[in-house]
């Protein structure tokens, strides 16, 4: 690479490596931070889908923002939100100032993330941008699979608060170092879709709202009825929105497409089982297998590290059996995975009885993306590309939030955290609806339509930023 080239992997890839860490690392200390701070399962579904939520909804408006201001000035500004919003987490005296800072958190990751990618590309030459590209993607992949690993060393050998204060360090050396390292650059100048995203957060925040606190204070209580219909009512307005504005956040054009739409759900769907049952699971294996946080992340690095050494498959794959094939067997592998915990799991379950679903579920994330990226760019306009792969990424964020909410919901209404039976009798059924829900979505890939080569087709996709954890 050249200098500038590679000053400008340095400044990007170590912010990427911090956020896709931070998306898993909170994960193992879960269970201190529902001791230190007195909270319940609720304290905890919103201590990640606080960061979720916001990470998924500003992904598109922050590209905007930055095409019109300055990518390089953007990004420097996320770091600066993110650095002092896990500062204030690691100092939260409480679950709710820790659940505002995970949010503020989130923003910033929202902003850092895409912005990784395109600074990259533009300061790489043409013919090194593949190289540096997979680079790119191996710095995310390393983050979410060390991510539940460094996270339960952390916990462990010092505080919960320490996840949080690792980044503040990695933080201030990036402030000093992007502003020397990169190159300023300016996309399209595009309209601000304000009234959208405003619509859309709040719309969101109060289905989630809903769900997480349906089982605590009643299904039909006024506060969780208003939640599910004021933000069912606000989506509804989003989309009404969105149809007629003269520059969207999200063209509803694109799902007129039915294979747009079909992928985009699948991706959704995805997040939604995955990571709702991953939410879990970690707290299952230290709850009740007494496992300690370090010994929970080094032991379900079958599941977050198998991607690493699958993900390379995926070309050879689609090359020889199609695209929808492989993302039909990506999630079939995944939803045989989940049945297979299901089936083996109680409390007196060994790990070695785990080990072969981990390694499915890893298997089947693995194979995800890459034939997920190809068909979402497959499916939109050479124009479109962009908004497209954001689409899908801001997709599969929030499909992570409604999973550890409904998921979350399936497990307190059949179960709790009062022992290992009671958990095991919440976990099971959460994880039978995320094994039915994958096992629909890998049917459903085959429904996507093929692409007709005499119409209008996106080009082979980069990596997305999508594949940073969630």
């Amino acid at each position: 690479m050249r200098p500038n080239a590679l000053r400008t992997f340095i400044v990007t890839g170590i912010a990427l490596f911090m956020v896709a860490l931070d998306n898993l690392i909170v994960t193992n200390a879960l269970p201190a931070i529902r001791a230190d701070l007195h909270t319940g399962l609720e304290g905890l579904e919103w201590t990640v889908n606080a960061y979720t939520l916001t990470f998924g909804v500003l992904l598109l408006p922050a590209a905007a923002v930055a095409d019109r201001f300055g990518r390089r000035r953007l990004f420097v500004a996320g770091l600066a939100v993110f650095t002092l919003a896990s500062a204030a987490a690691a100092l939260a005296p409480g679950i709710g100032t820790l659940i505002a800072a995970r949010a503020v958190q989130g923003a910033g990751g929202a902003v850092i993330t895409p912005l990784t990618l395109t600074l990259l590309a533009a300061a790489v030459p043409p013919a090194r941008r593949g190289v540096a590209l997979a680079a790119w993607s191996m710095m995310s992949g390393l983050g979410v699979a060390l991510g539940p690993v460094v996270g339960g060393a952390v916990t462990e050998y010092a505080t919960w608060q320490w996840i949080f204060w690792l980044n503040v360090p990695v933080g201030a050396v990036l402030l000093v170092l992007a502003p020397r390292f990169l190159t300023e650059s300016r996309g399209a100048a595009k309209r601000l879709d304000l009234a959208g995203t405003a619509l859309l957060t709040a719309g969101l925040l109060g289905v989630v709202l809903g769900l997480v606190r349906g089982n605590e204070h009643g299904w039909t209580s006024p506060q969780v009825l208003a939640g599910l219909v004021g933000g069912g009512v606000l989506i509804a307005a989003f989309v009404a929105y969105e149809t007629r504005a003269a520059h969207p956040m999200l063209p509803m054009r694109l799902f007129r497409d039915r294979g747009f739409s079909t992928v985009n759900a699948i991706a959704l769907v995805m997040s939604f089982a995955v990571f709702g049952a991953v939410f879990l699971l970690i707290q299952f294996l230290q709850s009740t297998q007494h496992m300690s946080p370090l010994e929970a992340g080094v032991r379900t690095l079958p599941w977050t590290g198998m991607p690493l050494l699958v993900a390379p498959l995926t070309a050879p794959l689609m090359a020889r059996i199609g695209t929808r094939a492989v993302l039909a067997a990506a999630l079939a592998f995944q939803a045989a995975g989940l049945g297979w915990l299901a089936a083996v799991t109680g409390p007196a379950t060994t790990y070695g009885e785990f080990v072969p679903g981990f390694v499915l579920a890893g298997a089947g994330m693995g194979l995800f993306f890459p034939p997920l990226a190809r068909l979402v760019l497959d499916r939109a306009p050479v124009e479109y590309a962009g908004v497209a792969s954001g689409t899908s990424n801001a997709l599969r964020q929030l499909g992570t939030v409604l999973g550890i909410a409904v998921l979350g919901a399936v497990f307190a209404a059949n179960g709790d955290m009062s022992g290992p039976q009671a958990f095991t009798d919440g976990l099971l059924p959460a994880l039978w609806v995320g094994t039915a829900t994958l096992a629909a979505a890998a049917a459903a890939a085959f429904l996507i339509p093929p692409v007709s080569r005499a119409g209008t087709t996106a080009a082979a996709p980069a990596p997305e930023p999508a594949e940073v954890g969630a």
